[in-house]
Formats: structure tokens, sequence, C-alpha cells
């Protein structure tokens, strides 16, 4: 915060009444005494009855000489500090933030109400676990845009690209298991997204794909949707959700059963990551999911530069003000004389 005149050289006028007390030429006493009769009586010829009229609302004693050179000094200050312009300065910083486009492809099949995951000791899906720690990661994307595709025996867009985080984390609520189908729709879900993000600036197109199993349905292959991908400048990270269990326990029509055909292909996983210059992580646990998010934010962090300025306040209609306040002072004392009730005058 500061404080400065936008026009600080209007201060010479400052100086104007001290030139004008030196090189104004003087009056003659007794000319300047037949002159104010005169006046007196162009005014008004029923000066004095007028003045009885003011004299309830008017001092009756005299305004001083000193005072009344006081009020109108301080009406020349003023005057010249609103020519000056004051104002407050108050400094805004302005972030201007190169923000990234992310896709999010999540695996919303049968597999992913798996419970091998624990959460303060307790059993919890797959699904239940990448909800709670993919929120907190769309929360803390301020200045990118965010998508997210779901992705079973199909793959669909539930919420397009868009810097409205809310809306994306109130959609990734609303998934559960199965809504898509039970299978696994790998390959369909990176075209989507390659489809969704082309349309993007360069160098900023990034796609998450969280899986848990192999690809069982779709049209695209899963390493043709990577190259596709990779020609598109799009860089994929893939995220294999689950545990190293032989067997897993599922909750299948009302009931808990173990399986276990329910691991992944990381191979797959890894390739895709490799061929579009993204990386493959592994998450076996929650505490190892939330770690692996951290790390992608890290990695694609937004850039952002800013700048400050300085937004003016202005302050001359306090100034202002005081100059209507010393009119007011100089109109209630117009020329220091005495006023006599009645109407008479007195030197």
């Amino acid at each position: 915060m500061g404080f400065e005149f936008y026009w600080p050289w209007m201060a010479v006028l400052l100086i104007l009444p001290l030139l004008v007390q030196f090189l104004w030429p003087r009056t003659d006493p007794e000319r300047a005494q037949t002159l104010a009769g005169r006046q007196e009586t162009l005014l008004h010829p029923a000066l004095a009855q007028l003045q009885a009229c003011f004299t309830g609302h008017r001092p009756r004693a005299a305004i001083s000489g000193r005072i009344q050179g006081l009020l109108l000094g301080l009406l020349w200050l003023f005057l010249t500090l609103t020519l000056m312009r004051p104002q407050w300065l108050e400094p805004y910083t302005e972030t201007r933030a190169e923000g990234y486009d992310l896709m999010l492809a999540v695996d919303a099949s049968h597999s992913m109400e798996a419970l091998d995951f624990t959460v303060n000791n307790a059993q919890v899906t797959r699904m239940a676990v990448l909800k709670g720690v993919l929120n907190q990661f769309i929360a803390n994307r301020e200045g990118d845009r965010v998508g997210l595709i779901i992705f079973g025996s199909q793959a669909y867009t539930i919420a397009p690209m868009t810097y409205d985080l809310n809306a994306v984390r109130q959609q990734l609520a609303d998934v559960v298991p199965n809504i898509a189908g039970q299978g696994t729709a790998m390959g369909d879900a990176i075209g989507l997204g390659v489809k969704k993000l082309r349309e993007r600036p360069e160098g900023s197109r990034v796609l998450i794909l969280v899986a848990d199993g192999d690809n069982t349905s779709g049209t695209i292959p899963p390493l043709d949707g990577a190259w596709l991908a990779a020609q598109s400048g799009i860089r994929i990270y893939t995220i294999g959700v689950g545990s190293t269990q032989d067997s897993v326990q599922i909750i299948e029509g009302g009931r808990l059963v173990a399986r276990d055909d329910l691991g992944m292909d990381e191979r797959v996983l890894r390739d895709i990551a490799g061929i579009t210059n993204g990386a493959y992580f592994r998450a076996t646990d929650a505490d190892a999911l939330e770690e692996i998010y951290k790390r992608i934010d890290e990695l694609e962090k937004t850039r952002a530069e800013s700048r400050t300025v300085m937004i003016p306040h202005p302050l001359y209609p306090w100034t202002l003000g005081l100059v209507l306040l010393m009119l007011l002072g100089l109109g209630l004392f117009p020329e220091g004389r005495a006023r006599i009730p009645g109407g008479g005058q007195g030197a």
C-alpha cells in the first residue's frame, strides 16, 4: 500500500497567492472605502434590512482578519491538493496460471467391488478408496481443466473438460461399480480420452488411466490407443489398482465370495505409459494410491506467473469536501466585519 499524487506538479499553484500579494498593485484606502460604499448600494438598496433577517443565524462578533486569512489559506491549500489528485494505492497480485488439461479415465467395472483395501482396520472396496483419493487430487488442480471418463464394457464421458472442479467431483461421487457394464474396455477409454484431449493445446494434454484388470471388452486394443495418444502428444499415466493377494474377496449377488482371477496385466499398463512418455504406478493399498496422485500432481504441476499491480483509490473527494467547508466558513463571514443587530455595520 502507498500514497501518491497523480498530478504532483500542480503543487506549484501553492505559491500563486504569494505572487499575487507581492505583484498585485496596492489600492488607495480612500478609494477602497468609496468603492465599498458603492458596492453596498449596488448590491441592494435595503441591505440593512436584509442583514437583520440573518442576524439570528450569523455571529454577532466580528471575525478577525487573521482568521479570515487562515480560511482563505486553507481554502487554497485544499483546492490545490484536490487538483493534485491524491490517491491511495492498494497492491493487487494477478496470477496467470498455465494449466493442464487432465482427463481421468476410471475403471467402473465389476472388479472395482473387490474388498482388498484396508482403511482404519476395515475392509473397503477399490472404488471407495479410489474415489476418496481422486476427489482430493481433483480439488488440488486449481487452474486446470479436468474431465472424467468411466469405462466398463463401454466408455462414457460423464464430465467434459471444465474448470468447474466441484462439478467433476460431484460426478465422481455418483460413480458406482457396474454402472458402465461388468467388462473392461480399457482401449476404448484411451481412444475416447484422445478424442477429447486432441482439441486442446499441445504440451498440456494428460490422461490418467486407472484400471484393475485385463482388457476384456471394447473395439480398440489398449496399445493401439496408446500409439494414437502418442501421435497426438498426449501423456498417459497408468495406475494399476489392486492388491498382491492370490485370492480377493468381492461382493457378488449380495454374497461375499473369494476369487483368484482379479489380477492385473501390469505389462500392458507399463507399455501404455512407456509409449506415451508417461509413467506407470501400482497401488496396492490406500496409502500407496494417495502417494501416487501426489507424485503425478508434482510431475504435472500447473505453471503460474504472477505480477503485482497497484489499484488506485482516489482521495480527492475528501479534499474537495474540505474546500466546500472552507467556502461555507467564508460565506458565514464574508468580509470579517462586525454585524450589529438592526442592520447597522461597524468597522
